[in-house]
């Protein structure tokens, strides 16, 4: 199925309980809190990948986590995750873990993003097949990371930013 605004999607409340479908373009539009899945990769040395999203994507330019996308009207978390990564980074096995779930709302791109973030942590050591949202990627160590955080923020965007606070503040 292609991506378009069009596509429907739950609506959810704080509790991340389903209230009613609309589509991606009108809960942008209206700021209504909608699931989204996020999925950060790690290989077996405890090495991060991060991806370098398209000129078209939110972040443009910046590194963000290799998977995150919309979960579709009525797909389970951990369906819309493996739809994701095989979109996204042409994993079609893998393993994963919760990594845990909160709101993330920002102004971007013209649109009032509200999603319920449910983050994953993948474990691979495959190699990456980058999808159309990204047009590079990056491997760091633990140690690496930290301190391109640390040294240069600009590189990573918004919602890796906030990621990593909610989820891996030993990063900080």
């Amino acid at each position: 199925m292609v991506k378009t605004p069009h596509e429907p999607i739950d609506v959810v409340d704080e509790q991340n309980k389903i209230l009613y479908q609309t589509t991606k373009a009108d809960a942008h539009a209206k700021g209504l809190l909608h699931r989204t899945v996020i999925a950060g990769v790690r290989d077996s040395r405890g090495r991060w990948t991060l991806v370098k999203q398209a000129a078209d994507r939110q972040d443009a330019g910046q590194l963000v986590s290799p998977v995150g996308g919309h979960a579709r009207a009525g797909e389970t978390e951990e369906d819309a995750l493996r739809r994701e990564a095989l979109e996204e980074i042409g994993l079609a096995e893998f393993d994963f873990v919760l990594k845990g779930r909160t709101i993330f709302q920002r102004e971007v791109l013209g649109r009032n993003e509200n999603h319920y973030f449910v983050m994953y942590e993948i474990l691979t050591d495959e190699p990456l097949n980058l999808g159309d949202e990204a047009v590079d990627q990056e491997t760091f160590s633990e140690s690496e990371l930290k301190r391109a955080l640390r040294d240069n923020p600009a590189r990573f965007g918004d919602a890796y930013h906030f990621i990593v606070r909610e989820f891996y503040p030993h990063l900080l």
